[in-house]
């Protein structure tokens, strides 16, 4: 995860940036990469990503059509995560 903040005036939800590596070299440094960006509305799953940071992790989300203050910033609504 590159960023994550908690962000918004009267709807506070969590924003994040993350890095999707598709290929990664023999030493597990990604080559080919491109940016997620993700919005978390749950505290729950805000602090579980807080807490995985610097880990590889499987992010399950819901994509919405366009954006509503009270769900964030990003179509992409994240609402699990594990560890890989």
């Amino acid at each position: 995860m590159q960023k994550f903040s908690h962000k918004g005036n009267v709807f506070k939800t969590y924003e994040g940036e993350m890095v999707l590596s598709s290929v990664r070299s023999n030493n597990n440094v990604p080559l080919a990469s491109e940016k997620f960006f993700f919005s978390v509305t749950k505290d729950g799953v805000a602090n579980q990503l807080m807490n995985l940071q610097g880990k590889y992790v499987t992010v399950h989300y819901k994509e919405k059509k366009g954006t509503l203050s009270w769900r964030g910033d990003s179509p992409y609504i994240v609402d699990s995560v594990k560890v890989e």
